[in-house]
């Protein structure tokens, strides 16, 4: 099951052009390049129970300390409702890496 979960993100990461002409918030790197670097966190994603891989805390960390609005970028983003990643989940992956300075880790949007 969860090799088809991560399929489908990546079948619908790469075919959706909507997603990979976001607003900008990732810098020079395409939101959906960036969203694939964060597909070690896929269960993390779904699950505030599910223990964090330290591939995702490094994907994540790196990508904070970048360009810190580009994770809430891919969060928002259709994409990521296709693949049903809970955004109010996935916000606390930071925190549970326990990734210090994390401004874009605690809240995104209005949400």
């Amino acid at each position: 099951m969860k090799t088809c979960v991560v399929a489908l993100f990546l079948v619908v990461l790469v075919g959706s052009k909507g997603f990979v002409d976001g607003a900008g918030e990732c810098g020079k790197t395409p939101i959906r390049s960036a969203a694939t670097s964060l597909s070690p966190c896929l269960s993390a994603a779904g699950n505030a129970r599910a223990k964090v891989p330290p591939l995702c805390c490094s994907k994540v960390g790196a990508l904070i300390k970048t360009a810190p609005k580009c994770l809430c970028a891919v969060l928002l983003s259709p994409l990521a409702k296709q693949a049903r990643i809970n955004p109010a989940i996935a916000i606390t992956i930071p925190k549970r890496c326990n990734i210090k300075k994390r401004s874009a880790g605690k809240k995104c949007g209005s949400n």
